[in-house]
């Protein structure tokens, strides 16, 4: 067990992992998409950003009719 504590096996480890995770990294950033799951992405892309742009129009567009009403009750 008093090996285990032993710096060198200590840092032995750490590099280990670090060198695994490294590894491991390089093999994901490697993957390629299909055409078909670029579109599809693109295309959930597109709808979050329509969904997005619609939500933003509607808030000013009630904002806008509320500052009417308030403008109203003012005069």
């Amino acid at each position: 067990m008093e090996w285990l504590f032993n710096p060198w096996v200590i840092t032995a480890i750490i590099i280990s992992v670090v060198v695994s995770n490294i590894m491991a990294l390089k093999y994901t950033a490697n993957m390629k998409f299909t055409e078909r799951d670029k579109i599809k992405y693109l295309k959930e892309k597109h709808a979050r950003e329509q969904a997005r742009k619609e939500e933003e129009e509607r808030e000013k567009a009630e904002l806008a009719e509320k500052q009417a009403k308030l403008d109203n009750s003012n005069k």
